[in-house]
Formats: structure tokens, C-alpha cells, sequence
């Protein structure tokens, strides 16, 4: 008698010990974590991957739907004091090889959190809005180490009525106005997709706009930089109907960007992270149906409560 309830104490412990470092792998339940808003859009934890990913489904779509998912991250990078290279502390990787978190359900959000290299703590949530979705990082540095910049790169990749391979709904916003992000190289439109792609696309914001137009990198992935400076942190898609808009915008960041083959979009904040203290970046993916300009309003309305 003794000898089981001691075995089943310690059982106990040992789950309770990984669902508290996140290490575990919960019950099936986690796979059936759903949100709903009034406005008919779902915010699921995705079942197909382990990493931490979701997927947001617009109103009247089956929830298989795939259109719009999100790595959340899909990788954390760091910059101790002093030294001049990132440190990589996560990478997403697919499929069931990687840990799952345990997720919680708070109200109208999704949060997990995680222990990362070098003491480094993350609670990474999720917080479904009528218009879209607000992802949220608190780093938290359990270390005497002084992080000099500490990121978590969110990554939507649009598929479906939003894939835009060619960068011919994918907008920014200049003092001129919405323009295209690939406008400065009208050959994406015409040239072989094997020439075309794989590229990254950016546009600096606080970041100086580098001298090089095009970088061709050894890795094979050609680089395009925008001439001019975009004035807001926003990069949005318009759907192949042009009945709905997808766009990431955050308070400020370096530059904004995709991945064309993804379709994805960045506004990667960066933060400072001292020994011993807590640092917050947040991100919002709007999610509308309406117009281009429409989205663009209302991210001018939400942009600078971002918190």
C-alpha cells in the first residue's frame, strides 16, 4: 500500500513538473483549444504541428481551414551585451518532433510559456479581437547576462485567396500613400517564378535603407530593399476577391517585410532586456473585410495603444 501511494505521489509530481516547465505533452484536449469572436473569426491551436502554432479561420470557414497560419514564433533571437551576433534561443520546426506547451485558455486568449536558453523566460500569448488577432511577449530574464536586443519573430504565412506570390496585393504605406511593396521591381511580374524566387522583400522603417537595391546572398535567396522609407510599421494583403485584408502592424520595428513564396509578414519589434528584468513586444494581425484604406484607418486608431 505504502509502495503505490508513494509511486503515485511521484507520478504526480513528475506530470506536474512538466506542464510546469512546458515539456510535456498534455492531453488531447490541447488540439481542441478554440476562441470564437462575434465577428465569426476562430483562433485554434493548429493540431498538425507540436510548435507552438495557430491558425486564425474567417467567419463561415470550416475550422480545418489552413488559409492563415501562424508560427508563434517562429524563432527567438537574442544579442548579449557586448557581443556583435545573435544568439538563436527557439526555432520552429514542424510536424510532432518538437515539445508541446501547454496551453491555457484565458477568456478571449490562448498562452503558453517557456523556458528558454540562458534563463530566459517567455509567456507567449494570443488574444482574439472582433478584427483580428494581438500576439504578445513578456520576456522575463531570470539571468545576470544584459541582453543588448531580445526578439520573437511572429510569422503569418497566407495561403489560398491570400497566397501573392508575385507581391501583387501587398502593400505598405509611404508618406505618398498605400503602394505596392514590390512596385520598385516590375519584373516579379513577369520573369520565370525560378528567377523570381526565393526572395525577401523589405522596407525600412527606423533602419537606414541600405545602399544595395538587390543582395544576392550565398544562400541563394536574393534580397530586395525598397528605395525609400515606408512611414508606418504596416504591411497588409488584399485577398484575390478583395473582400478581405490581412495586415501586421506593431508600435515600431527596424523594417517590414515577406517572404513571397509564403506570402508571410513581418514587423519584427526588438526590445532591450537588462539582468533580472522583464521585457513586453507586442504585434497585431488585423483581419477584416473591407477595403485596403479601411484597414489602414484602423490600424492608425490602434496602433499606439499596442501595449
Amino acid at each position: 500500500m505504502y509502495s503505490t501511494r508513494r509511486a503515485t505521489r511521484i507520478g504526480l509530481f513528475l506530470i506536474a513538473a512538466r506542464l510546469w516547465t512546458g515539456r510535456g505533452v498534455p492531453a488531447q484536449a490541447q488540439d481542441s483549444l478554440r476562441l470564437g469572436a462575434p465577428s465569426g473569426l476562430q483562433l485554434l491551436v493548429d493540431e498538425h504541428n507540436t510548435a507552438p502554432t495557430l491558425r486564425v479561420v474567417l467567419p463561415g470557414r470550416p475550422a480545418s481551414d489552413s488559409s492563415i497560419k501562424v508560427l508563434f514564433p517562429e524563432h527567438v533571437t537574442a544579442v548579449r551585451q557586448g557581443d556583435a551576433d545573435g544568439q538563436r534561443l527557439y526555432l520552429w520546426e514542424p510536424g510532432t518532433r518538437a515539445h508541446r506547451p501547454v496551453w491555457r485558455r484565458l477568456r478571449n486568449a490562448l498562452e503558453y510559456e517557456r523556458d528558454l536558453p540562458g534563463s530566459v523566460r517567455v509567456v507567449a500569448r494570443a488574444t482574439l479581437d472582433s478584427d483580428g488577432v494581438l500576439f504578445r511577449y513578456e520576456f522575463r530574464n531570470g539571468s545576470a547576462t544584459a541582453y543588448d536586443m531580445i526578439y520573437a519573430v511572429t510569422d503569418p504565412r497566407l495561403t489560398s485567396l491570400f497566397h501573392d506570390v508575385r507581391l501583387e496585393r501587398t502593400y505598405v504605406h509611404y508618406a505618398s500613400g498605400l503602394e505596392l511593396l514590390g512596385a520598385e521591381t516590375p519584373a516579379r511580374l513577369t520573369v520565370p517564378l525560378e528567377q523570381w524566387l526565393p526572395a525577401r522583400y523589405l522596407a525600412s522603417f527606423t533602419w537606414p535603407v541600405p545602399p544595395q537595391r538587390v543582395e544576392r546572398r550565398e544562400d541563394g535567396i536574393t534580397y530586395y530593399h525598397t528605395t525609400r522609407r515606408v512611414d508606418e510599421p504596416f504591411i497588409a494583403t488584399v485577398s484575390s476577391d478583395t473582400a478581405w485584408v490581412v495586415a501586421s502592424f506593431t508600435r515600431s520595428t527596424g523594417n517590414v517585410w515577406s517572404n513571397p513564396a509564403l506570402t508571410c509578414q513581418h514587423v519584427d519589434p526588438q526590445t532591450a532586456l537588462p539582468p533580472g528584468a522583464t521585457a513586453v513586444t507586442v504585434i497585431k494581425l488585423l483581419v477584416v473585410r473591407g477595403s485596403l484604406r479601411s484597414a489602414f484607418q484602423r490600424m492608425l486608431l490602434q496602433r499606439h495603444l499596442l501595449y
